[in-house]
């Protein structure tokens, strides 16, 4: 089962200068084949169709753990595409290649790359050889992480600096997941073999805050109790920096999302959206639900002057 916290892994800006095109450009981490969504169903379907874990419970923790921290990267890069649309108008982008945000999806992100061809299952590599699945694993995030540098270089939007930033980190710690992995299995030293993407990420200035805060070096587990044999894999030294490794025991904290306002010309969520506020005050007074609605945003006071919140499980 997946528990969901309603948090976003990084702090997004609220909207501000619509970017249609960099949004365009922003699918291709959710949908194309290096995407959000591949690294979150390959993880997913090999953790699915694991056999023997309890043999290889390690091996299979790891695999399953990342698979859950890859859905918030999905989520992500979606509320980063969705914060770029914010604002922009339809008169904009009639003569854009990228009308698929607007004609059927409401200034919203959709599972489908920069050409909006729809992200496919053909992209999923789940042979059920672990060493084989961890390889594929270790080059899909090799890819995953120049795809993103790509895009850091291509849009220069702050919210897109923001996802780029956080993700090549993450993205990173991954990579050395698998890689110890696999070194642990077969003593193949990954990095060394194929040192590749090389990425300074200590030199991109969005890359900075979370390198100060150890991001490049932990592991989170996602999960109240499972997934406790992670540490049995991913330990030792960091092998691009020294440092030692670390498994979290438990999730980052998370910052509230930014409320982003409704938007009348694709009628998301509606073209009378205050209507919806109506019915929905109605029935949560009827649910003996407080005044105050219970969920937290960024833009509504709910979080702290940072906008971060501690997620509780």
């Amino acid at each position: 089962m997946i528990l969901r916290i309603d948090r976003l892994g990084v702090e997004l800006p609220p909207p501000s200068t619509p970017d249609p095109d960099g949004a365009a450009a922003v699918q291709e981490l959710m949908g194309g084949k290096f995407g959000e969504l591949s690294t979150l169903m390959n993880y997913t379907f090999q953790s699915f169709n694991f056999r023997y874990r309890q043999g290889a419970r390690p091996f299979y923790d790891l695999i399953a753990n990342i698979a859950a921290e890859e859905y918030g990267h999905v989520e992500l890069v979606a509320a980063t595409i969705n914060t770029m649309l914010t604002g922009a108008s339809i008169d904009d982008v009639k003569h854009g290649a990228y009308k698929q945000h607007y004609l059927f999806g409401g200034k919203g992100a959709l599972p489908a790359d920069s050409h909006g061809k729809p992200w496919n299952g053909s992209y999923v590599h789940s042979s059920g050889d672990l060493v084989e699945d961890l390889t594929h694993n270790f080059f899909l995030e090799t890819g995953a992480r120049s795809g993103k540098l790509r895009v850091y270089e291509m849009v220069d939007h702050e919210a897109a600096r923001a996802l780029t930033g956080y993700l090549l980190v993450r993205g990173g710690v991954h990579q050395v997941a698998y890689a110890r992995a696999l070194e642990r299995l077969t003593g193949a030293d990954m990095m060394k073999l194929f040192p590749s993407p090389r990425i300074p990420t200590e030199k991109i200035p969005e890359c900075q805050p979370h390198i100060e805060q150890g991001l490049h070096l932990k592991l989170y587990r996602f999960s109240p109790n499972d997934y406790r044999e992670i540490v049995a894999v991913f330990n030792g030294p960091h092998p691009e920096t020294g440092e030692e490794l670390e498994v979290v025991d438990e999730p980052p904290q998370g910052y509230a999302p930014n409320d982003l306002p409704p938007q009348d010309d694709v009628f998301a969520p509606d073209y009378a959206p205050e209507e919806i506020a109506e019915i929905a005050a109605k029935l949560r007074k009827s649910a003996g639900l407080p005044d105050k609605v219970t969920g937290i945003v960024a833009n509504n006071g709910g979080a702290d002057a940072k906008g971060r919140v501690k997620a509780k499980i």
